[in-house]
């Protein structure tokens, strides 16, 4: 699927009246203006939350995907899933109380 994203200026902390005046190009889930990539920080925050956004169909998933990707490569995030229904099943970072006792 060929992805929508495309770069946009506005970087960092997102204020709710900041997120109303992003266009639709920004977001991996365009249609429901979720998960908005501004910068590397949100696309990681974009790859974490995917298995959390509900009420959307498998293509708009696929296209949600093909969004992170585009994003990622942009912003210089490594994406090792090559599915979305990758996504969600391990953490993305690692925490030390997730760690297996010796």
């Amino acid at each position: 699927m060929k992805p929508t994203w495309k770069p946009h200026e506005e970087h960092g902390k997102l204020s709710t009246e900041d997120r109303k005046e992003l266009p639709d190009s920004v977001y991996a889930f365009p249609r429901q203006k979720k998960e908005p990539m501004t910068d590397a920080s949100h696309v990681r925050n974009a790859m974490a939350r995917f298995d959390q956004v509900k009420g959307v169909s498998d293509e708009e998933r696929d296209q949600a995907f093909a969004n992170i990707q585009a994003a990622a490569k942009h912003y210089g995030v490594d994406v090792k899933e090559k599915s979305w229904r990758e996504l969600g099943k391990q953490p993305h970072t690692t925490n030390p109380h997730h760690a297996p006792k010796k």
